[in-house]
Parts: C-alpha cells; structure tokens; sequence
C-alpha cells in the first residue's frame, strides 16, 4: 500500500493536551484537515465548533470536523492525546496498566480503518505506550514517534536561557532518556552559540536545574491540575517536521534499534523527522556518568514494559 501523502491530521482524544494541540496546530496552519475524535462526543463537538468559529483568523483555512476512527483511513499524521491522566503525586509510569489497554483498542479501530500514516503518540507514560502502539500497529518503527523529552528539552533550554539571559532558541541542549523520573540532562555537550555551559554552573547548580526539568510537571500538576500547552507546542513542532519534510533533529520517542547499546524500547534521543517519519537516530557523545544514567533510564522502562511484552 502506498504511504499516506496529504496534510490531513486526525487528533484521538480531545482532553487538555489535545484540544490545546489542535488550537496550536490551527493557529499555526499546518494542515488542510484536522478531524477529532473521541469517546465524549458532545465534548469533541464542542471543540469543532470552538476552533471552527477561529478558523478566520487562521493563517490558512482548515477544515476541522468530528470524526471517527474510519476517517483515519487517508489520515497523514494520527495523534492519539486519549488516556487516563495523570493526577498530583502519581508518576507517568503509575499510569501504564490503565493506559494500556486503552490504547490497544484505539490502535486496533484505526489500523482497520486502512491508516497507512505515521503515529504520534503523547499519552503518558509515553515511552511504553508509543511501543506499545508500534506492536499493536504493525507499522515500521520509524511510523511510530512519541512525544519523547521534546517537553524536557524545552523546559532544560528555556531555564538555562533565563540562567544566562539569552533566548531558548540560542541554547543547544538535551535531555534523554524516559520522558519521566529517570530522564538525564546531557551536560557535557550543552552549549551556548558553541560555548560549553557544563564549565560556566557549580555541580550544585547544574543538579538544581536538572531537578526543576525533571520535576517541572509534579509541580505544574500541583498548581493547575495538569500540563498542557507546553507538551502541545511540542507535538505541533513534530508535526511540522513531518508534514514539510523538514529533516530537523528533534528529542522524541523513538525505538532503539543498537544505538546507544540497546535495542526494543522507545526513549526520548536526538533523531531526525522528515515525511517518512523518525528516519535516524543521532547518537550523541556521552560521557560515562551519562551513558551509566541513561542505562538506568532504559532499565526502568524496560522493567516496565516486560509486564506486557
């Protein structure tokens, strides 16, 4: 079967983090077709309606509609935001056994509709559940993208901006790893218009902003019930890089396949998305503190993950 070509979006699951993706993917007019879909209808209808009544003031015109899992068939790019949430004192991990069958019955429905796109997966516990959509799908691994430590990433670069007084754009920086409690920062290569930060920051003060990047989401929960529009604009960044092709190196969940030492789990690295999806891993110099923390990383989801596979 021939790969999906087209712009069409279809979004699974219309909570905080979806409705605030389609909002961001509206204002930014990166599609011709958004479709939702979602097991609340009424809720997903209201959200058509609202985004709908915006569309003027769109960069270009979308045509957003309530869908289901059949308008999957011609879909580029499916999203899938549905899932239990997360709630204050729970880790992402916490959520894996509710999550996961969710997640085969919304796989199965929109592989039977003939999806031949690429999946973007968000839902937490991302890592697990973006492999799981990859078992269940069938799918080359490269079709199958979580939203990995895009979050984390942009939370470590926006701190160290406001530490130096620069933009985030400005600041070349990762975190790896899961998207969760055993995420590492990778210091060693962080940098500043190609001056090395690592050297500039006290130990002490490089653990400090790694803590508030790791813990960022307790606290955010804590104080508004949930995370959202910065997990949205991430997800609208991976889209982009699909949809225009762009071949940009972006932090997402994507399947090890002997990088780094580790193969069958999906963590959050440096790879390069383009139309066909998650194409190339860049492997990053490590140093051994590092490769040791991001062992652990991949331990801890593979624990997981061997509960169901």
């Amino acid at each position: 079967m021939e790969f999906t070509q087209g712009s069409k979006t279809v979004l699974v699951g219309t909570g905080t983090v979806g409705s605030s993706y389609a909002y961001a993917l509206l204002n930014q007019g990166l599609c011709d077709e958004l479709v939702l879909v979602d097991l609340n209808e009424k809720r997903a209808k209201g959200e058509v309606m609202d985004l709908n009544h915006g569309v003027l003031y769109a960069p270009s015109t979308v045509k957003i509609k309530l869908g289901t899992y059949e308008d999957c068939k011609d879909a580029a790019v499916v999203v899938i935001c549905a899932g239990v949430a997360q709630k204050p004192g729970e880790t992402r991990l916490d959520l894996v056994s509710k999550n996961m069958k969710i997640f085969k019955a919304i796989v199965e429905n929109i592989m039977e509709s003939g999806f031949n796109g690429i999946f973007l997966v968000a839902t937490n516990p991302v890592d697990i559940l973006a492999h799981a959509t990859w078992k269940f799908s069938g799918l080359p691994k490269e079709r199958v993208i979580g939203s990995g430590t895009i979050l984390d990433s942009a939370r470590f670069r926006y701190l160290l901006g406001q530490e130096f007084g620069v933009t985030p754009t400005s600041v070349h920086g990762y975190i790896i790893g899961e998207h969760g409690d055993s995420e590492l920062a990778i210091w060693s290569s962080a940098n500043i218009s190609g001056n090395p930060i690592a050297q500039r920051l006290t130990k002490e003060r490089r653990n400090e902003i790694y803590i508030h990047v790791r813990d960022a989401a307790y606290e955010i929960i804590e104080a508004k019930g949930a995370t959202y529009y910065g997990i949205a604009m991430g997800l609208v960044r991976i889209t982009k890089a699909i949809l225009k092709n762009e071949e940009v190196v972006l932090p997402v969940g994507t399947l090890l396949d002997g990088e780094y030492g580790y193969d069958d789990v999906f963590i959050g690295v440096p790879t390069v998305i383009n139309r066909k999806g998650a194409v190339e891993i860049i492997e990053l110099s490590l140093d051994e503190e590092e490769k040791e923390r991001l062992g652990n990383s991949v331990e801890s989801l593979k624990k997981i993950q061997g509960l169901f596979w």
